[in-house]
């Protein structure tokens, strides 16, 4: 048995979802890149990655941080690599959902962060962009409390440090026309602050 398929195997015997989705992560990145191609975790999977599963998403979210963009056919090839059934753009695999959604827009100048993983080193979104983006989705187009709650507990890590930003990033990002949300960010920040005590 190759090392590919060991892994499946182990990812598949992995009870615990958070470490799971981090192994088949690490896995997928290294697949693709070995290929040629380098991919971002985004969205609600990086979310579940900064706060160690105090969010989860339910499936793995990544974007391509290489400018080539990957035939729909050889992305299908890799992934039967994998045993994983769908496609062209999403796909199941050891029991989670994989979807590949395009180029990365980064308007952040914090680097990604790097994870590791028993399978592959998994890179992820920069945390600031993931909190400005979790904020904006929290109060548009409408206010969301299911939206405000995940914002609220990536803030929480955010704010006790265990996933450590850069604040002046945060804001430079939160005051752009891409997003404008300066002033949620500030309300709901002090609300998670006020939650968390002194140890913010």
């Amino acid at each position: 048995m190759d090392r590919t398929q060991q892994e499946l195997r182990e990812i598949e015997a992995t009870g615990d979802l958070l470490e799971r989705a981090l192994k088949l992560a690490g896995l997928v990145s290294r697949v693709f890149r070995e290929a040629g191609w380098d991919l971002v975790v985004v969205g609600g999977s990086a979310v579940e990655f900064y706060t160690e599963g105090s969010y989860m998403s339910g499936d793995i979210d990544f974007c391509r941080w290489t400018p080539a963009p990957i035939p729909l056919r050889r992305a299908q090839d890799l992934m039967a690599g994998l045993g994983a059934s769908g496609g062209p753009r999403s796909w199941k695999v050891a029991g989670l959902y994989v979807d590949l959604l395009g180029l990365l827009e980064n308007e952040a100048r914090t680097p990604c962060r790097t994870l590791a993983s028993p399978c592959g080193t998994v890179t992820v979104m920069p945390a600031e962009l993931a909190l400005v983006e979790r904020v904006l989705l929290a109060f548009y187009p409408q206010p969301n409390e299911e939206a405000r709650d995940v914002a609220k507990k990536l803030l929480a890590v955010c704010l006790s440090g265990a996933t450590p930003v850069d604040w002046d990033e945060v804001s430079r990002l939160a005051k752009l026309p891409d997003f404008n949300i300066e002033a949620d960010l500030e309300l709901l920040r002090q609300e998670v602050a006020r939650e968390l005590g002194p140890s913010a």
